[in-house]
């Protein structure tokens, strides 16, 4: 049941909504926040546009952040860039006062997933990174709605403080996790989130808890034909662990992921490896299990370091957890994502869709009813967790948190695929993206003009948390990684 709180804001307005024919049914605040997301479309559009084509990885955005951060200063904002020793971290700010309200914004790439924004596999550059999880949309949508909140608290003096997050390297779920053991989010009230994807619909679910870490193992390199003797193999030991692993999977919950990647395995087939590295993700939807499963994984690791003679050394680059949901936030998100009601697709974009599903089609068969979702999932229907990890998780744990996805790739594309990349860059990522900043610039506004909102968002939060203490495993005081890989 819609809280009384909710229907007293929004209003049993949705029809006339979805057809364009709602300025009536918003506030004028909220009026001049969706007209301010129109006037910009076209600078939007090249935002986006320029993010995708820097296509940079998990800190080392420096032009995507640079470019946000100027588009922030120009309009006005507070920005204080390079936070919490990450260089293309910031936070900006607009306004004083309480209550803190915060969006989030993402801009990391993919590596190895360039893509030109055609229907077939298209390397715009053979071997570079792509936007294959639509974050140049993401930051672009979260600026799109953080100017238009701007733009609604100067006009109608809306008293309080809006926060745009820029936090790198969400792929590897890193930067709102060092952001927030730095202290970035004490203060805030509530934060709000989206993120592209194949439907539109609150993120009413969770999501995965994830570690991240490298073990590497130091050997003694010798002659591996002339004297092996002599050589104690870490890449031995690399694999002695991974069979291990594999061979714990049978043990553990269905759902626990456990993945790796060998980064450094030796140089050449006749010298004994004196150094292996290999990367490990481990993953469940509680953290607790992922504790658990990670000292599993760790024993295992210590059993290939006695079995090869070599020395272990173990790096976690980051701890994140799940997502915490939060009912009146994802009501009132609900209720504005349908108050403003999905973009409508072209027949070029439906038939676009398509070619981008075809390659699907021939290699496994799948089955797609639809080029592109439009309609809104019910939040029954978006109450599933995620098989994914991301680190608005963490920021979850200490602040009410609530976020939305929007249509911005064709419909049941894979995650992390070149279908999306193609997407994102397109005419359907920039519609979805637009989407987006209005639903989370109305939503801002509601919180800023209806205090009763955010303590119910708190009262919910605190109640879903009475049980669950914010532990990390990442040691403390340590610095975020320069890079990742």
């Amino acid at each position: 049941m819609r809280s009384l709180i909710l229907l007293s804001v929004a209003g049993a307005v949705v029809a006339a909504a979805s057809s364009g024919e709602c300025d009536e049914h918003f506030r004028s605040s909220q009026q001049t926040a969706i007209a301010d997301v129109e006037a910009r479309s076209d600078e939007l559009k090249a935002v986006n546009q320029a993010i995708w084509n820097f296509a940079e990885v998990g800190l080392e955005e420096h032009q995507s952040a640079s470019l946000l951060v100027s588009k922030l200063k120009q309009n006005g904002f507070e920005v204080e860039h390079g936070v919490s020793d990450m260089p293309t971290a910031f936070v900006a700010s607009y306004g004083s006062g309480k209550p803190i309200i915060g969006i989030l914004a993402e801009y990391d790439a993919l590596p190895g997933m360039s893509q030109k924004v055609q229907p077939e596999r298209l390397p715009l550059q053979e071997g570079a990174a792509g936007h294959a999880c639509g974050h140049s949309g993401l930051g672009t949508g979260a600026l799109g709605a953080a100017l238009a909140v701007k733009a609604s608290m100067e006009k109608h003096n809306l008293k309080g403080t809006l926060r745009l997050y820029g936090t790198p390297a969400e792929e590897t779920v890193i930067g709102k996790v060092y952001m927030l053991l730095d202290g970035q989010f004490d203060d805030l009230d509530v934060c709000l989130h989206w993120h592209p994807s194949t439907r539109t619909n609150v993120w009413a679910g969770s999501s995965k808890a994830l570690i991240s870490a490298k073990f590497t193992f130091d050997g003694i390199s010798a002659h591996a034909a002339g004297s092996p003797e002599n050589g104690r193999s870490a890449l031995d030991a690399v694999e002695l662990m991974n069979v291990g692993v594999n061979f714990m999977r049978e043990h553990t919950k269905e759902d626990a992921r456990l993945h790796y990647v060998i980064t450094n395995g030796g140089g050449a087939p006749n010298v004994v490896p004196p150094k292996a590295t290999v990367w490990y993700f481990v993953r469940a939807d509680k953290h607790e299990d992922v504790e658990y499963y990670f000292k599993w994984v760790r024993d295992i690791a210590e059993g290939a370091e006695k079995m090869t003679r070599t020395k272990l050394s173990v790096q976690i680059d980051t701890d994140c957890h799940e997502l915490i949901q939060n009912t009146p936030l994802s009501e009132l998100l609900f209720e504005n994502l349908t108050r403003i009601g999905p973009p409508k697709f072209t027949d070029d974009e439906r038939v676009f869709a398509r070619r981008i599903q075809q390659p699907l089609v021939e290699e496994f068969g799948t089955t797609f009813p639809q080029a592109i979702s439009s309609e809104i999932k019910s939040l029954e229907e978006s109450n599933t967790p995620s098989k994914g990890s991301t680190d608005v998780g963490d920021i979850s744990w200490y602040v009410p948190t609530g976020g939305i996805r929007t249509t911005c790739m064709a419909a049941e594309s894979p995650g992390h695929s070149w279908q999306n990349v193609a997407c994102i860059g397109s005419t359907i990522g920039e519609k979805g993206i637009d989407y987006a900043a209005k639903v989370l610039a109305i939503s801002a506004i509601d919180l800023f003009e209806n205090p009763e909102l955010v303590q119910a968002a708190r009262a919910d939060w605190k109640q879903r948390m009475s049980d669950r203490k914010y532990t990390s495993l990442i040691p403390k005081g340590q610095k975020p990684p320069v890079k990742i890989r």
